[in-house]
């Protein structure tokens, strides 16, 4: 949120509006204290107003142009889908290593035999490698999707209250969006759209389902009448306070009540797309839980899962 307000200020600038050594003694000294802000926000009851209030007395009387020209909300979303954005970057490469660790045991395992089951009953021979493989093939167009999905959600908005730019150059909104390295909305009211949202959201959920197809499938082959494939079980690992011979496929289960869990989420995120006329604050509430828990839950699933297959 700093960063977007600095990049404002930096943007009005430009266009002549602030005095290029106010905009400097902002970006040296601007900061705020967790701790100030909720003092403040007692008082307020309105978040973004404590924190720009917070910045302001960290300043001399260039706190004037904080939030010069803004809205909560130009600020809010445009730094909503820059954390997005960095969270994408990290879901992306743990995506990609996924892809390769079953590339590897694709490769591996091409002609380890094994008895392949229709309606969970015997059919045909076939090999471990092609489950990797096809799982390799599935994840391939995860990969695909994410970044799709990611390039949509990735987009700032500082059109105002309403979007109409009555208060604040257009410039401003390519600038800011250009230094995050997103993109400006093509067009928005106070907030960006939330069908944005909502589809990342369902990709996400698409992936965690995956990898719960895939720990499914670890889970049913790991019974003990099948025991065709087991997780790493570590020397002094325990699978039960009772039965000493348990060695239960814990990780494939975690992961697949984590995909529930996210798949639930993306649910909360169509709910937040019909909001009433220009905006309400409906979908805030639920997105500061759905996002930031949907996003570390698929960083966690990805490596635990990836380890699970590699080892």
């Amino acid at each position: 949120g700093l960063e977007v307000e600095i990049l404002a200020c930096e943007a009005w600038s430009e266009l002549g509006h602030i005095p290029k050594e106010d905009v400097k003694l902002i970006r040296q000294n601007a900061s705020f204290d967790i701790n100030r802000i909720n003092e403040i926000e007692l008082e307020t009851r309105h978040d973004v107003v404590a924190f720009t209030r917070a910045v302001s007395e960290t300043l001399g009387e260039e706190r004037k142009w904080v939030h010069y020209g803004l809205t909560s909300t130009d600020v809010v979303d445009t730094a909503l889908s820059y954390l997005l954005k960095q969270a994408n970057e990290i879901l992306l490469s743990d995506v990609e290593r996924f892809v390769e660790v079953l590339k590897e045991k694709a490769q591996e395992h091409k002609y380890t035999v094994m008895m392949g089951r229709t309606h969970g009953v015997h059919a045909e021979p076939t090999t471990f490698g092609l489950k990797m493989g096809l799982w390799y093939e599935e994840m391939k167009r995860n990969l695909e999707r994410l970044k799709r999905a990611a390039a949509e959600v990735e987009f700032g908005k500082m059109s105002g209250a309403v979007g109409t730019f009555a208060n604040i150059d257009p410039f401003v909104e390519k600038y800011v969006c250009e230094k995050l390295g997103i993109s400006p909305a093509p067009i928005s009211t106070q907030t960006l759209q939330r069908d944005r949202h909502a589809h990342y959201m369902s990709v996400l959920a698409l992936i965690a389902t995956s990898i719960e197809k895939f720990a499914v499938e670890v889970r049913g082959l790991q019974k003990s009448e099948t025991r065709e494939v087991e997780e790493y079980f570590a020397k002094g690992q325990k699978g039960s306070s009772a039965m000493p011979h348990k060695r239960n496929q814990i990780g494939s289960e975690n992961v697949t009540g984590l995909a529930r869990l996210i798949r639930g989420y993306m649910v909360t995120a169509y709910d937040n797309v019909p909001l009433w006329h220009e905006r309400d604050i409906s979908h805030s509430s639920a997105e500061r839980v759905i996002l930031p828990d949907a996003t570390i839950a698929l960083n966690y699933m990805l490596n635990r899962f990836a380890n699970i297959v590699k080892n």
